[in-house]
């Protein structure tokens, strides 16, 4: 797997140049604790998820891309929020620069096991106090703190 590095706000960060939907899934055990994973590709912690596939509904992306990087099986619940930020830019180590494009979405466990992946050397439950000790981008922190909160209407940035 290649290497990836984040850019949020940074004047010399990388132009980009591509743009392709992506999800992410937060999601919550019965004790309140929050899926979590260690990347492989920059070893920051992260929601599970991933870029769509051609054939795809975005809720089938939700349930292939946490089982694959977690063992999870979950049920999609809600909308937490559209994260679209230009100056949130991805370069990887194949040349592309992408563009954030990621719809977060709220999600329940439904069975599987923890397990890691190619894209995942740790996979936790993460009670909401531990957060704070993760190493965390950003970006990814923005999602978790707009899981917590209840809203009826989803977030747009």
């Amino acid at each position: 797997m290649g290497r990836r590095v984040d850019y949020l706000n940074d004047p010399n960060a990388p132009r980009a140049n591509s743009i392709r939907p992506a999800v992410s899934a937060f999601v919550q055990d019965p004790r309140g604790r929050i899926l979590m994973i260690r990347r492989t590709d920059n070893d920051l912690y992260a929601l599970p998820g991933g870029g769509q596939e051609p054939g795809e509904t975005l809720t089938q992306t939700v349930f292939r891309e946490v089982e694959e990087e977690t063992g999870i099986h979950v049920a999609v619940t809600g909308l937490i929020g559209i994260y679209s930020n230009p100056a949130h830019v991805i370069a990887y180590s194949d040349g592309e620069v992408r563009q954030e494009f990621s719809i977060c979405f709220r999600a329940d466990p439904v069975g599987g096991a923890l397990r890691t992946s190619a894209e995942s050397k740790e996979v936790h439950w993460v009670e909401a106090d531990r957060l704070d000790e993760l190493d965390i981008h950003p970006s990814i922190r923005l999602r978790i703190r707009h899981g917590f909160e209840v809203k009826i209407e989803p977030i747009f940035t």
